[in-house]
C-alpha cells in the first residue's frame, strides 16, 4: 500500500479560520478592557464614527463601520435607549435618521477610548513594531476591498 500524503492545509494555516480566531481574541481582550462600560467592539465603532461626524446618518455609520444596515439600525436603537446616541429624522431626507452623540455618549466614549487603545495594544503585544505596521496595513487593505 502506498502512503497517502495530504495536500490540504492544516486548520492552523487556514486564513479564514485564523482571522476568526484573531477576531475572537480581540473581542475577548476588548470586553475585558472595557470593564463596566458595557460597550461591545461594534458599539464602540458606531459611537466613535458618530462622534467623528456630528451630522452622521445611519447610512453614514454603515459605510464608515462596515456593519450591515439592519445591525446598525438595531444598535443605534439600543444605544438611544441607553442615552448614548440621539436619533432624529433628517431635515434633508425624511426617510433618513440623523444620529448624534449625547453628552452621556461623549463621556462614555472619552472613558472607553484609552481602554480600546490598550485592548488593541494587548492584541498586538507579541508582534514587533514592524510586524504590527504590516498587519494593520494589510487588514486595512482587506477591509477596504
Amino acid at each position: 500500500m502506498q502512503k497517502r500524503t495530504s495536500t490540504r492545509a492544516s486548520l492552523d494555516e487556514g486564513l479564514v479560520h485564523l482571522l476568526h480566531r484573531v477576531s475572537q481574541r480581540a473581542d475577548e481582550v476588548f470586553i475585558r478592557e472595557m470593564g463596566g462600560t458595557g460597550l461591545t467592539p461594534r458599539q464602540f465603532a458606531v459611537l466613535l464614527a458618530a462622534a467623528q461626524n456630528e451630522k452622521s446618518s445611519q447610512t453614514d455609520l454603515v459605510e464608515r463601520t462596515g456593519i450591515d444596515r439592519s445591525t446598525v439600525a438595531e444598535m443605534v436603537r439600543r444605544m438611544v435607549k441607553k442615552g448614548l446616541l440621539q436619533r432624529r429624522r433628517s431635515r434633508q431626507d425624511a426617510r433618513a435618521y440623523a444620529v448624534r452623540v449625547t453628552e452621556e455618549g461623549r463621556r462614555t466614549l472619552d472613558a472607553a477610548q484609552p481602554r480600546a487603545e490598550r485592548a488593541g495594544a494587548a492584541v498586538l503585544e507579541n508582534l514587533s513594531g514592524e510586524q504590527r505596521k504590516v498587519l494593520v496595513d494589510a487588514l486595512m487593505a482587506i477591509a477596504r476591498s
